[in-house]
């Protein structure tokens, strides 16, 4: 995604085994989508890796020096794509979780709703 007109992702590293079962997804997905990819994304470094014996990983770096790294293990080659784009989508902040279900800038007066208000 791009966040006011420049994309985030800045380089994308695809870490793959030669040999293992796992890997066998990732290496179709080099041989048929990685070059489209790179070519319709030509602001982002892409880098294949190849580490033996490891599972397959993309690891992504953003412009605000944080990374993401998601497990392709055992995936095909369009679902590899999917998380592949998902990463370059995505702006590489950190996942906050609310404390509360409900988040307002003007709570209510009243209270929160709730369906056990009798009458």
């Amino acid at each position: 995604m791009a966040l006011r007109g420049v994309w985030q992702l800045q380089k994308l590293i695809v870490s793959y085994c030669d040999w293992g079962g796992s890997s066998r997804g990732i290496r179709a997905f080099m041989e048929s989508h990685l070059p489209a990819f790179k070519e319709n994304n030509p602001q982002l470094e892409v880098v294949t890796e190849l580490i033996r014996g490891q599972h397959p990983h993309l690891k992504g770096y953003y412009k605000n020096h944080n990374q993401r790294v998601i497990c392709v293990k055992n995936l095909t080659s369009e679902d590899i794509l999917l998380h592949a784009t998902r990463l370059r989508n995505a702006l590489g902040r950190k996942v906050v979780k609310l404390r509360t279900r409900h988040v307002t800038k003007h709570p209510s007066v009243q209270g929160t709703w709730t369906t056990a208000v009798k009458f």
